[in-house]
């Protein structure tokens, strides 16, 4: 089946876990605190059931990695493979706010080829399948971000997961000409750097693959960039499944 296809057979399902997201939030969810010490709740389990289920049905020869179960991590064998992020941004899920996200990227020869992110308190649904091909669906519109077009000579605005930047970090903002800087914690911060709403993002090693592999394919796919610090491609599979150093770039900067 070819990864357009894929994509988008999984739209509905990432808008109707969008829906069950909230409607478990509403009811009241159930929390618990993993061995890693992050936070999860019945709505990541049952999120990442639904989505996983979906996935499984379209494509069953590629094997899911996902953040809340322990299947296939590890096996730097695969080359191909899902990765999954139910619920990125859990804390702000518990926590009755908006910046959550739904995600899954799919991986070819441990390179990012189609990633689908959705933020159901914002209503925005983000997806791609290759170069040129990142869109955003809202209010029933389509919008390609690859073509969609950016103001030229703003200040140039960063996303920071803290707001408290390391030297490394301040060093890459001076050198980019950073004016302005906005926390945001989820991969909602790809897409909107993909959209061309902020301009990049910068983050020393945290976190894992599934955390950014969709926001990857999106970003990218809008004509944008993503290496670690010393400018080196960003690949999938590692035994550990943990980030190197990133930074992220819009198509209005390159």
């Amino acid at each position: 089946m070819e990864v357009k296809k894929i994509v988008e057979d999984l739209i509905d399902t990432f808008l109707k876990a969008g829906e069950l997201s909230l409607s478990l939030r509403e009811k009241g969810l159930t929390k618990e605190i993993k061995s890693d010490n992050t936070p999860v709740s019945n709505g990541d389990i049952e999120v990442n059931k639904f989505i996983t289920k979906k996935i499984s049905e379209i494509t069953p020869d590629i094997p899911i990695i996902s953040e809340e179960t322990s299947d296939n991590r590890g096996n730097t064998l695969l080359k191909d493979f899902w990765l999954v992020d139910p619920i990125d941004g859990t804390y702000d899920y518990i926590n009755d706010l908006e910046e959550f996200t739904i995600n899954a990227g799919l991986i070819i020869n441990n390179k990012p080829v189609a990633g689908l992110i959705y933020a159901p308190a914002k209503k925005r649904m983000f997806y791609s399948y290759g170069d040129g091909n990142a869109y955003e669906l809202s209010d029933e519109k389509t919008i390609n971000l690859s073509t969609k077009s950016i103001e030229k000579n703003r200040p140039i605005k960063f996303i920071s997961y803290s707001n408290k930047l390391k030297p490394e970090i301040q060093k890459i903002y001076q050198d980019i000409g950073v004016t302005e800087n906005v926390k945001m914690k989820s991969s909602l911060k790809f897409c909107v750097v993909a959209a061309g709403e902020y301009d990049g993002y910068v983050a020393e090693p945290r976190a894992y693959e599934w955390d950014i592999a969709a926001g990857h394919a999106i970003l990218v796919s809008s004509g944008g960039t993503i290496t670690d610090f010393n400018g080196n491609e960003i690949l999938y599979g590692k035994e550990d499944l943990k980030n190197p150093s990133l930074i992220l770039k819009s198509k209005n900067i390159l």
